[in-house]
C-alpha cells in the first residue's frame, strides 16, 4: 500500500477549531484516501490534543510550531522512520528542496493552496524558481493558480496539476429542507430579523476581501429594499476578535447604516452553517488574487444566491447568471456592479431560490471533499 505523508505549515493544530484553511483541506481530503494510502498527517500541537492521535483512520502526529525550523527537524525525523513513498508539503515551498535532498527515495508532492508564499517577502524569484523545480509534483486548487504559476515558472507547466476543492455538503441544510426552514426560523427570531432581507459576508476583515466595497453599496441597495440587513460575520485574525484599523474603518462607514448593518466578530468554523442558513444572498467582493475561495461553495451548499468578484479562482467556482453573478473588482465598477446585482436579487425571490437551487447541485456534482480526495489518487495513479 502507497504510504503518504502530509506536513502542514504547523501554524494550527489538525483538527484546526480556530481558522487555518490550509489544515481544514487536509482535514477533509486526508481522510478520504484511506483505504487506498497509508497516511500520516504531520501538524502543530494543540490544546487538549494528544501528541500522536487518530483523525478518521488517519494517524496525526503534532509537534511545537512556535518556531518552524525546529518544528520541520522535528517532522523530518518522524520522516525518518516512515520512509514514506510521497511526502506533500502544504503550502510551504521553501521546505521542497531541503525535503528532497534528505529524502531522495521519496516523491516530493508540493500542495499550493495560494499565490502568498512563491513572493515576497517570503521567498525571492531564484527561491521560487529552485523550489517549484525541486518540488516532483505540484498541486494547485484552481485554474487560476495553475496559470499563474505557470507564467512565474514555466519549466514546471508540465508537472501541476488542478484539483479543487470540497464542501460537506451535510454541514449546510438549505431552505429546501425541512431542518433549514426550522433553523431559519429559530434563529431569525433569536436575533430579531424576522423577515428582513439578509445579505451575507463571511471571512476575514483585510482589505483585499473589498468588505468597503460591500459597505459602499448600501445607499443603492436601501433603495430597492428599505429594511435590508447586511450581516458581516469575520475579524482579522483567525480566532480573534482585535480590532485593526481596517475593522474600524469599517465600523465607521458603516456607522450612519447602523440599523442596516450587523457586525459579528469571528465565530468559529463549525458555526458558520448558521449563518448560512439565515440569509437570502451571499457575498464575496474580494478584490485581491483569490486562488479559490472556498465560502463561495458553503454559501452555494447552503442554496444561497452568490454575488462574488472574478478575482482569482472565484470564477471557476460561481457560474455567472446560474449559480450567482460574478462582478468587475475594479474601481470603480466594483460598487455599482455590487449593487446592481444584489439590488436584482433583493427584488426577485424566485431568482434567489432558483439560483440557490442550482448551486447546491453544482456542488453535489463536483465539488465535495470526496471529489478531491478522488482526483488526488488519479494523480497518484499517474
Amino acid at each position: 500500500m502507497l504510504k503518504a505523508a502530509f506536513i502542514t505549515p504547523g501554524a494550527y493544530p489538525v483538527p484546526s477549531s480556530m481558522g487555518g484553511s490550509v489544515e481544514r483541506v487536509v482535514e477533509k481530503v486526508v481522510p478520504g484516501l484511506v483505504p487506498h494510502v497509508n497516511a500520516v498527517i504531520y501538524g502543530r500541537i494543540g490544546n487538549r490534543l494528544p501528541a500522536r492521535g487518530s483523525l478518521n483512520g488517519v494517524t496525526v502526529e503534532r509537534f511545537s510550531g512556535a518556531d518552524k525550523s525546529v518544528y520541520l527537524k522535528r517532522v523530518c525525523g518522524r520522516l525518518g522512520k516512515l520512509r514514506p513513498n510521497v511526502i506533500q508539503v502544504e503550502n510551504r515551498p521553501l521546505w521542497v528542496p531541503r525535503l528532497k535532498r534528505i529524502f531522495p527515495h521519496s516523491r516530493i508532492w508540493l500542495n499550493l493552496h495560494s499565490t502568498t508564499f512563491i513572493n515576497a517577502p517570503y521567498a525571492t524569484s531564484s527561491q521560487r524558481t529552485k523550489c517549484l523545480q525541486a518540488a516532483d509534483y505540484i498541486q494547485v486548487n484552481s485554474d487560476f493558480l495553475r496559470a499563474y504559476v505557470q507564467r512565474k515558472v514555466p519549466q514546471v507547466a508540465h508537472k501541476i496539476r488542478v484539483n479543487h476543492l470540497g464542501v460537506d455538503v451535510a454541514r449546510f441544510p438549505g431552505r429546501s429542507t425541512g431542518e433549514g426552514l426550522v433553523m431559519r426560523d429559530e434563529l431569525r427570531s433569536k436575533m430579531g430579523w424576522g423577515n428582513r432581507p439578509v445579505v451575507l459576508y463571511v471571512g476575514r476583515l483585510v482589505p483585499q476581501k473589498g468588505v468597503h466595497h460591500l459597505l459602499a453599496a448600501i445607499p443603492a441597495l436601501i433603495a430597492r429594499a428599505p429594511d435590508v440587513l447586511i450581516v458581516i460575520v469575520g475579524s482579522a485574525l483567525y480566532g480573534s476578535h482585535r480590532q485593526t484599523g481596517y475593522v474600524k474603518r469599517l465600523h465607521r462607514q458603516a456607522r450612519r447604516w447602523k440599523k442596516h448593518v450587523h457586525f459579528q466578530p469571528y465565530v468559529p468554523h463549525h458555526e458558520i452553517p448558521r449563518w448560512f442558513v439565515m440569509a437570502d444572498i451571499a457575498v464575496v467582493p474580494s478584490i485581491g488574487q483569490e486562488a479559490f475561495g472556498l465560502v463561495n461553495l458553503e454559501a452555494m451548499a447552503a442554496e444561497l444566491p452568490v454575488v462574488a468578484t472574478r478575482a482569482g479562482g472565484m470564477k471557476e467556482v460561481v457560474a455567472d447568471g446560474e449559480t450567482g453573478f460574478l462582478v468587475n473588482p475594479e474601481v470603480p465598477l466594483i460598487v455599482p456592479e455590487l449593487a446592481a446585482r444584489i439590488g436584482h436579487l433583493l427584488v426577485h425571490e424566485p431568482v434567489r431560490r432558483e439560483m440557490g437551487r442550482k448551486g447546491r447541485e453544482r456542488v453535489l456534482n463536483s465539488f465535495q471533499w470526496r471529489h478531491t480526495a478522488e482526483r488526488w489518487l488519479g494523480f497518484q495513479r499517474e
